[in-house]
């Protein structure tokens, strides 16, 4: 009989541990995090996504082959790279990174190919990520700092710039004061020192990766080259490698070549 009652809580002790919770997102009004931040759980998630340009942020990571079963294999995966301020509009330069998968907590957009309406989708044994991840840039020349934040909670749009779903086709980042919704969670705003009174255009660098170099083995030790921005503008003169990588963050050219500094 205590072999019995022993087994019967051995099996019972396993089944316990294999059960794993499950965390059902809130992509509207918000999910408090704090309690499952650090802990490995599986998630479930309903999303509404347009047909075109969406934004997206999720507390875990997704590998390309899960965004690709999710959203379609012709989805877009694009993050901000770096940003101008040509004297008109303030331009932001978005890089495709689908190979690298969703980050937790990171900002995108997303082109989506389907048809609109709500996802649902799961990911399964995936680490719970808590807080907020801004990518922060500074426009060459002007000085202006442009931010592309996460809503975490259902968020005021006043101040702030989005992508409205009946003009989605550019992923154009509007003036979205009049929005009575704001930002739900588990999308995406961009705000800029200043307010949001400027026009802003978005620049789709690549279609693909493999179109942005690395600097190593571009530039020769030593080597003194020209650098423009991504609209062909020479923002530094007979300048090294080293003194390349002290530039601010963003998208430059070099010999006819795109590279990132980070």
């Amino acid at each position: 009989m205590k072999k019995l009652l022993l087994l019967a809580a051995i099996t019972l002790g396993c089944a316990h541990a294999s059960a794993q919770e499950t965390l059902t997102l809130n992509t509207y009004k918000g999910t408090d995090l704090s309690k499952y931040a650090g802990k490995t759980m599986n998630v479930s998630v309903n999303r509404y996504i347009f047909n075109g340009w969406n934004t997206i942020s999720l507390p875990f990571s997704m590998t390309k082959d899960e965004v690709d079963t999710t959203f379609g294999t012709d989805c877009c995966l694009e993050k901000l790279v770096g940003v101008e301020n040509d004297g008109q509009k303030v331009k932001l330069n978005f890089q495709n990174c689908k190979k690298e998968g969703i980050k937790a907590n990171v900002p995108y957009i997303l082109y989506y190919t389907g048809e609109t309406g709500s996802i649902k989708f799961s990911a399964e044994n995936v680490l719970i990520v808590d807080g907020v991840s801004e990518v922060t840039f500074t426009a060459e020349g002007t000085g202006e700092t442009v931010t592309m934040g996460t809503a975490k909670q259902q968020t005021a749009a006043q101040g702030l710039y989005g992508i409205l779903a009946v003009d989605n086709a550019d992923a154009a980042f509007v003036n979205v004061d009049q929005s009575s919704n704001g930002f739900y969670a588990t999308r995406c705003f961009v705000r800029i020192s200043g307010g949001n009174s400027k026009l802003l255009s978005t620049n789709h660098l690549t279609g693909t990766e493999e179109g942005t170099t690395s600097l190593k083995g571009l530039v020769a030790p030593g080597e003194r080259v020209d650098v423009f921005n991504v609209s062909g503008v020479k923002v530094a003169s007979q300048i090294t490698e080293a003194d390349i990588n002290r530039l601010q963050k963003g998208a430059y050219v070099v010999k006819g070549k795109t590279f990132l500094v980070q």
